[in-house]
């Protein structure tokens, strides 16, 4: 399976998996009901629904012009913290004026999902491709 409709594909499972994840996760972190972050990690979800799309979109690109082919696991760390260290700086304002909070609470609140969402961005990516296949931008040049 190879672009647009493996990109749909994968942002799916990754962000419904992620959604399950964050609700759940904001709901202990913050120490309040799941029916008030629910909310939250569907705004969390859309907007690193959308990231994701693009973020994947500019790494293949990157990937696509590098001379080794393939993605050892020094490409999947640089991906996946890549993606989350980016994330962040649309999260952070969010969760603060969601859950009414400071900058700096807000990023105390979100240093777990900091720390899990690279490991599982990295698990997913490597199980994905296993399931998927490569993307061409990985794959050796014929």
């Amino acid at each position: 399976m190879q672009g647009l409709k493996r990109k749909l594909v994968y942002v799916t499972f990754y962000e419904l998996i992620g959604l399950c994840m964050s609700t759940l996760g904001l709901a202990y972190l913050s120490d309040t009901q799941a029916s008030h972050t629910g909310p939250l990690a569907v705004m969390i979800t859309t907007i690193a629904m959308l990231w994701n799309l693009i973020y994947n979109t500019l790494f293949e690109y990157w990937e696509s012009r590098q001379a080794t082919r393939g993605r050892s696991v020094a490409r999947r760390i640089v991906h996946a913290v890549g993606f989350q260290l980016t994330l962040v700086v649309f999260l952070i304002p969010l969760i603060a004026w969601w859950l009414g909070m400071t900058l700096l609470e807000a990023l105390v609140v979100d240093l777990a999902f900091i720390v899990l969402v690279p490991c599982y961005t990295f698990a997913y990516n490597w199980a994905f491709d296993r399931v998927f296949g490569l993307p061409k931008s990985a794959l050796a040049a014929a």
